[in-house]
């Protein structure tokens, strides 16, 4: 098992680094994605394959999009077992009123979040993990 278990050192040790990039998530045919495009993220599902790329590819390409959000890592590397981390995380930024969607990487566990709360994110995330101190 590769990463980190134990919850409250993921909180404890957590730091976050904010993607400069404005992303958004669309879904398309997977053969229908002009090949310029390198999603962040590509997600198969019964309905649809769902794409997370940038802002900027979306609107080049007249492609329709949803959710315009920024991308934040969370620089600690979590087990793919690791039980209430992102539970955790989820239940901090729902106190102050914010949606997230969380993608987990095999390194690294990636939050999505509104477009224009990215620095309140931020902020909630570092007191969490001061919290654990």
């Amino acid at each position: 098992m590769s990463g980190e278990t134990d919850l409250e050192t993921l909180l404890h040790t957590m730091t976050a680094k904010l993607d400069d990039s404005t992303y958004v998530f669309a879904t398309l045919a997977r053969h229908g994605v002009p090949p310029d495009i390198k999603p962040r993220m590509v997600f198969e599902e019964e309905e649809g394959t769902t794409f997370i790329l940038k802002l900027s590819d979306a609107e080049r390409h007249n492609l329709p999009y949803e959710f315009a959000c920024r991308m934040i890592t969370l620089d600690v590397h979590s087990s793919l077992e690791a039980v209430g981390f992102i539970a955790r995380i989820s239940a901090a930024l729902t106190k102050a009123g914010m949606g997230v969607n969380p993608v987990s990487g095999f390194y690294h566990d990636h939050l999505f979040v509104p477009l224009g709360r990215e620095d309140e994110a931020m902020r909630v995330l570092a007191q969490l993990a001061k919290s654990q101190s």
